[in-house]
């Protein structure tokens, strides 16, 4: 799937690694570079011209490429953006940049799972006054003024990197962030910043996992008690124009918007509005003695799939939700199953009395909810839980891969191979890498591990995914790991994902960028330089100065190295290899 009707009809058929070998066109020591790193970027004279106070970009009429036009050229022309180490380049005499002239061969295509993204971009070296970018739809065309507003610098005067060219389209088709919710609260223009920080980046999918066990914060129309009950509080929930505001945003900016209902765990917060139809709810999530846990963590609740009402009310929510969010792609979770949970009801325990499984709940859920769903036009999106817990699964012959994507986060490329072989198309977001929460301890109270005597081994610091994921062990994971060149083709991409339990709006932007940096050049153009090498050491100058710019535009990206580090590029490397 990756690359999908990026080139021609032939694309599809191309391998793994002919996306490698134009990823390894690229030369490394530019004195101004581009973030994510294109596919193929040509500068072989570096030099700059000055940009026209009168610049302007000629482009076609479009809903939402005219304001990502406008937007950009307000960015070109006020950011004035210093790198950190001044460029040697030569400001050449020729004419100044007057014109960026945008066409695009498809203006109808709409931004859809696997749209073509790829651009081609020029800067003129001959004294013209013009620079062009050429894309096959209108998202290419973002992707291409990205790129452009990065090799803008300077001000008084305001130059542009001259005789540049390139030819750029991601490797994977899905490149995402996941964001939680309901554990706690992010207001819309938090959200909204998420997806402008996206764009620059070239990420493309924001996973909006809105809903849990914790809270219900979306208003959904037909039933308003759920969030009216189940939310935070009253200026705690997303209104469906609240909704339509972030999807709209979202489409100027070229990233997709996909809900997450998750169900039938994590529904703990449906019981304020309809108790009846959740089990365990309310209830102390690990209660003393060897009684199980109810829940992986507080928050206990799941649905009950034996309640005709519990369907009556998924169906609303899953109408309502696909009404608010365009996406042809749909999350319905169905993660973390938890048995004893379940076995709380005597409902339930008289199903398993009488020989019946708690799988074969999970299946009645899914046969009622996943047809609802398909008929709607979606295609679903589960965690990998549903058909490889060890407890509670389904059959996967109920799961047609033409109708329903894996996301995986456990056992790392083990569990990505189980599902490719099975035939599944793969989102990846491995805890062992993608996980931006980890390494921030436990968040439960009373917890004796943090009460040991010195010098007692602290593990992981009580954080189960721990330790934290460095932006380098993000950006040397490859997701296709362990693959055939057939299988790899069914990964569609990855996501990094922040859980919410101890994050919010005041450290949204610094669990999440640099970071996510990482993995959107990883899954834009790749992690290897032109001898087939890992290139994080070449990359770590490179994402300092990004990261830099991504501060000035607003984003309140963490640094990875101290300043000077920056100022001396390659002094803070080591050149001793790792050894266990």
């Amino acid at each position: 799937m990756r690359g999908e009707k990026t080139f021609s009809s032939f694309l599809p058929l191309i391998s793994l690694s002919f996306f490698i070998f134009i990823s390894q066109s690229i030369a490394t020591n530019y004195p101004i570079n581009v973030w994510p790193k294109p596919t193929t970027f040509n500068w072989p004279n570096p030099k700059s011209i000055l940009l026209s106070l009168n610049f302007t970009i000629s482009h076609p009429d479009h809903r939402y490429l005219t304001p990502a036009v406008n937007r950009y050229r307000q960015l070109i022309l006020s950011e004035h953006h210093r790198p950190i180490i001044t460029p040697a380049i030569n400001l050449t005499s020729s004419t100044p940049l007057q014109y960026l002239i945008i066409s695009v061969s498809d203006v109808t295509s709409p931004l859809s799972h696997g749209v073509n993204e790829s651009y081609s971009l020029s800067t003129p070296s001959d004294g013209s006054s013009s620079a062009y970018i050429t894309a096959a739809t209108v998202w290419g065309a973002m992707r291409g003024l990205e790129t452009f507003s990065q090799l803008v610098y300077g001000k008084n005067p305001i130059r542009v990197s001259a005789g540049v060219y390139v030819h750029d389209l991601p490797i994977f088709i899905h490149r995402g962030v996941m964001l939680d919710t309901s554990r706690n609260f992010y207001g819309v223009d938090d959200l909204l910043r998420l997806i402008k920080a996206m764009s620059m980046n070239k990420l493309n999918v924001f996973h909006w996992h809105i809903t849990d066990s914790h809270s219900f914060p979306l208003l959904v129309p037909s039933e308003p008690e759920l969030a009216g009950k189940g939310a935070y509080g009253n200026d705690m929930m997303y209104s469906p124009a609240d909704v339509q505001k972030i999807v709209e945003f979202g489409l100027e900016h070229g990233v997709r918007v996909l809900p997450e209902i998750d169900m039938p765990a994590h529904t703990g917060s449906w019981a304020e509005a309809y108790p009846e139809i959740i089990t365990c709810a309310n209830m102390f999530w690990w209660p003393a003695g060897n009684t199980p846990a109810l829940a992986a963590e507080p928050g206990t609740g799941q649905l009950n799939p034996l309640i005709p009402k519990t369907y009556e009310v998924t169906k609303n929510v899953i109408h309502d939700t696909i009404a608010m969010f365009p996406d042809s792609l749909f999350h319905g979770g169905a993660d973390e199953i938890n048995s004893a949970c379940w076995n709380t009801d005597p409902s339930i325990q008289k199903v398993v009395a009488s020989n019946g499984t708690l799988s074969q709940l999970l299946e009645m859920f899914i046969n009622n909810t996943l047809p609802e769903i398909l008929s709607l036009n979606r295609t679903v999106v589960y965690w990998e839980d549903v058909i490889l817990s060890a407890n509670v699964k389904v059959n996967p012959s109920l799961l047609s891969p033409e109708n329903v994507i894996m996301q995986t986060w456990n056992n790392g490329p083990n569990n990505t191979k189980q599902l490719v072989t099975s035939g599944y198309r793969v989102i990846v977001s491995s805890a062992d890498y993608y996980y931006l929460d980890c390494g921030h301890g436990s968040f439960v109270g009373n917890d004796s591990r943090y009460d040991q005597p010195p010098g007692t081994d602290q593990g992981n610091g009580g954080s189960w995914c721990g330790p934290f994921k460095t932006w380098e062990t993000i950006y040397n994971y490859d997701i296709t790991y362990g693959l055939t060149d057939k299988e790899a083709q069914l990964v569609i991409g990855g996501e990094v994902a922040l859980w919410s339990e101890q994050a919010d709006a005041t450290v949204m932007d610094s669990r999440i960028w640099p970071r996510a940096s990482a993995m959107a050049e990883t899954l834009w153009s790749g992690n290897r330089d032109e001898t087939g090498m890992k290139r994080y050491a070449e990359a770590t100058d490179r994402l300092n100065e990004w990261r830099y710019r991504m501060v000035a535009r607003g984003i309140g990206a963490e640094p990875i190295q101290p300043l000077w580090c920056v100022k001396n590029p390659g002094m803070c490397n080591t050149v001793h290899p790792f050894t266990s």
